[in-house]
């Protein structure tokens, strides 16, 4: 490393990544220069364009890429965006000696057949699941399913491509309408199979913590209110602290514990879904990635905490400095109701207006398309609010989204001849 030149970070992202820019300003408030590996050398971004060009398609070309760059000008850190980058940037900070988890935890964290296996084979709790091969007849795969169950792409986020089916003719249509989405999901495999597993009835809950030389600590429990009993899975609201029991609490991040450890996951951010019943609470999902979307916002605390500076902290061996807010606070995932190309959203100003909220973001422009699940994986924007309890924050994120109004036009497709 050249004398007085700053640490620097490797980030390791999809080019349309939501998360670099959070990122990138995190980074420059620690003092530490930023380097982005992504396959945007096209990218409008300047950072990304800038940045190290790498095939995401194949880890070990990439890797050689990354390897090369650091004999070059070192790295003190090196993170993985989202879910499809953890694991090359495992593989990269184990190469040089950087903080990280081991590789293979981190593909059971992003590939969803592989985490229930590992699971149930560790005695964790997780739904009855199979794998479906979709290039198979579907009869014979079909029998012995426990109906209702929910089908789930194997490696996609945001319940993109989740459905609930009731029977073996729902479980059919199903296959059929999720096949176009996972074609270029992954590779041949991810592309063209797909998880089955048992539905439960119960609420969700989304947990966000960190692990620190092993060690899970929590930042935040997260309350959904609003049910999610399909047939597909669009998430509304968060809101935290959470409503329940201490026992219930406890037992939220003893399961969580119990799926790190069976991972083998050691440090950085961990994200968990679950959904409790009568009988347990139920692992969905445990990825060593912070929590989706903007709702990191939620965690923010001023000058206190970020949610990013935590995650830097943890991928360059700094002591992490954990502080978020005690408050009540929520977000409200807008939902898609209509498809179509958005022509203007209405009632901004109203729902800004509305007690406790703090602000409304919408994210997608004019003349894009609006693609409601399971197709799309993009929400459309999103509600921030704070108060002095759940409920009225809750409260105050289903006021002002009542006062939106997203006008959409027909989607007008040329259907060769």
């Amino acid at each position: 490393m050249r004398l007085n030149q700053p640490p620097r970070l490797l980030l390791i992202a999809q080019a349309n990544s939501y998360r670099i820019a959070p990122y990138l300003a995190a980074a420059g408030r620690m003092g530490l220069d930023v380097l982005i590996a992504s396959r945007g050398e096209h990218s409008l971004v300047s950072e990304v364009h800038a940045g190290l060009h790498v095939d995401l398609d194949n880890p070990q070309a990439a890797l050689a890429d990354i390897l090369r760059s650091a004999r070059h000008t070192p790295f003190s850190g090196i993170l993985g965006s989202d879910d499809s980058t953890v694991e090359l940037a495992a593989m990269a900070a184990q190469q040089l000696g950087l903080p990280h988890n081991p590789p293979q935890a981190a593909r059971l964290s992003r590939r969803k057949d592989m985490a229930r296996a590992h699971l149930a084979l560790a005695d964790c709790p997780v739904p009855m699941h199979c794998l479906v091969n979709l290039d198979n007849p579907l009869p014979a795969q079909m029998a012995g399913l426990p109906w209702p169950c929910v089908l789930k792409p194997l490696n996609l986020s945001a319940s993109r491509g989740v459905i609930r089916v009731d029977n073996e003719a729902e479980f059919v249509t199903a296959c059929r309408r999720i096949k176009p989405i996972i074609a270029e999901a992954g590779d041949s495999f991810e592309a063209g199979h797909v998880l089955v597993e048992s539905y439960i009835d119960g609420v969700e809950v989304a947990y966000e913590g960190y692990l620190h030389n092993g060690k899970l600590n929590t930042l935040a429990l997260f309350d959904k209110p609003d049910p999610l009993h399909g047939p597909y899975f669009e998430e509304t609201i968060y809101v935290t602290p959470s409503q329940h029991d201490d026992a219930t609490q406890k037992l939220i991040k003893q399961r969580v514990e119990q799926a790190c450890v069976a991972y083998g996951l050691r440090t950085g951010p961990v994200h968990a879904e679950l959904r409790i019943d009568t009988q347990d609470a139920w692992i969905l999902e445990v990825a060593s990635r912070t929590i989706g979307g903007d709702c990191a916002r939620t965690l923010d605390s001023g000058q206190d905490f970020n949610l990013e500076e935590l995650v830097i902290a943890l991928a360059t061996g700094r002591t992490p400095d954990a502080r978020p807010s005690d408050e009540a606070r929520g977000v409200m995932m807008l939902p898609i109701k209509d498809g179509g190309i958005l022509r203007r959203v209405e009632g901004i100003t109203a729902a800004r207006k509305v007690d406790h909220v703090e602000k409304v973001d919408i994210i997608v422009r004019e003349g894009n398309e609006l693609v409601p699940l399971p197709e799309g994986n993009q929400y459309p924007g999103y509600i921030f609010a704070r108060g002095d309890s759940p409920e009225a924050v809750t409260q105050a994120l289903r006021e002002a989204s009542s006062k939106l109004n997203f006008v959409v036009a027909p989607v007008m497709r040329i259907h060769p001849c």
